[in-house]
């Protein structure tokens, strides 16, 4: 008999789990599956497991292509199978090809007299799923809303974020999906609401694109957000825009910008910050003349930077959305919004 061992959390199983218990078999013809304890998944995903330990080994040891099934011995975020390594002395240790700990296992090995190998991870038929991602596509809203930013735009990006300020922004009705009439670039939060649609992480993937939280922030939470200022988001306000229904309008120019390559420009943040405190306020007592205060405020921030003036529309007040220099902007009336204009409600889930 040749012995075959795998490990893994096996959290929600898929489709790349079962291909990877085919392919690491076809090394030998009995195969053992470690499955990671519960408190080995709250070590190494700092989070407690989708599926109780129980449920996950039951799942498992009913595959055909599995012979056995072990749970974790040791709680470590590398070495968590070693016991049960050393007990059923397999004569190939096999992970993914991806393996960040690839290196440390086949020392291990070596030490034991197991032989190590890593096989391809990717599916043809897979589309690149994961159980991070299937987490994220249950947890994805049925639709996903745009936003507009009244000020603190750039207060979100880490490296310009600013204790005591804040970033204060809105959802509208305007959604992303495979139709949606903005294109990337307009200063609507669209990239954001697009990794979300597609199951991804929004949050993270935006810091990891170079550019602020906010956007994936408010399309997950929805309303009148106010965010405090910071390397991640933390909500300090929200109320229901129920006060800026038909008060909403924007200005499409569809010249888009991108605000990673914009981001080190300069930029007036002391003036920046003092519109996000207004319109803190603003979200926080429901007022629409803090709003149009600290958009107004914005909009001489962005004109100071280099944007051209925005058209007179007889609005409250009027700025560019997102880091602006193209796409969206945003008039804010207290009456008659003008037909060419494109008129926006407030938006908040579950209202």
């Amino acid at each position: 008999m040749i012995k075959v061992f795998v490990s893994g959390c096996y959290d929600i199983l898929h489709a790349g789990h079962i291909r990877f218990f085919e392919d690491a078999k076809k090394f030998g013809d009995f195969l053992v599956v470690n499955i990671a304890s519960d408190e080995v998944i709250q070590l190494c995903k700092d989070k407690k497991p989708s599926l109780p330990l129980g449920h996950r080994v039951k799942i498992v040891e009913s595959l055909s292509v599995v012979d056995s099934v072990c749970v974790s011995n040791n709680v470590d975020d590398v070495f968590d199978f070693e016991s049960n390594l050393k007990r059923e002395r397999p004569d190939y240790l096999i992970s993914s090809d991806d393996d960040k700990n690839a290196i440390a296992k086949n020392l291990l090995c070596k030490d034991l007299g197991i032989k190590y190998i890593t096989i391809p991870k990717e599916l043809p038929f897979s589309d690149g799923i994961s159980t991070s991602k299937i987490i994220s596509l249950i947890k994805r809203p049925e639709r996903i809303p745009l936003r507009v930013d009244f000020a603190g735009g750039w207060l979100d990006v880490p490296e310009y974020a600013r204790d005591g300020a804040f970033v204060v922004n809105c959802t509208i009705d305007k959604f992303m999906d495979e139709n949606c009439e903005f294109k990337p670039g307009s200063g609507l939060g669209g990239s954001a609401a697009f990794w979300l649609y597609k199951g991804k992480d929004p949050v993270q993937t935006e810091l990891n694109n170079g550019v602020g939280w906010q956007d994936a922030a408010v399309c997950l939470e929805t309303g009148a957000c106010s965010w405090k200022s910071g390397k991640i988001p933390v909500l300090n306000s929200k109320v229901n825009p129920e006060f800026l229904i038909d008060k909403m309008a924007l200005l499409y120019n569809e010249y888009p910008h991108d605000t990673a390559e914009i981001t080190g420009k300069k930029r007036d943040y002391d003036l920046i910050e003092q519109a996000s405190i207004i319109a803190n306020d603003g979200v926080r007592n429901s007022d629409l003349g803090s709003i149009c205060d600290a958009v107004n405020m914005s909009y001489s921030a962005q004109l100071l930077e280099g944007m051209k003036e925005l058209p007179d529309k007889g609005e409250l007040a009027k700025k560019y959305c997102g880091s602006g220099w193209g796409g969206c902007a945003l008039y804010i009336f207290d009456g008659n919004i003008p037909n060419d204009l494109i008129k926006i409600q407030p938006y908040i889930k579950g209202y």
